[in-house]
């Protein structure tokens, strides 16, 4: 498995908003250096998270062939 630019770029995307729409606005009057710090490790995990599940599950995907909607012998 290769590292995708594009996939990185959405899982980092997607770890800000559910950090800024979650954490941000609860933490923001007591925003400190510490706070901050595990603000920004979470940031990396989440986005690391993100970006491993996109992998496996796309790649998974691509792997067999799958698709969305696809009309298969038993769908009929």
């Amino acid at each position: 498995m290769t590292f995708d630019p594009l996939r990185c770029a959405e899982a980092t995307c997607q770890a800000a908003v559910v950090l800024g729409a979650t954490l941000v606005p609860a933490a923001w009057r007591a925003l400190d250096p510490g706070l901050a710090a595990v603000l920004a490790t979470m940031f990396v995990i989440l986005s690391g998270g993100i970006y491993a599940l996109h992998a496996v599950t796309f790649d998974s995907f691509r792997l067999t062939g799958r698709r969305l909607f696809s009309a298969g012998p038993h769908d009929e």
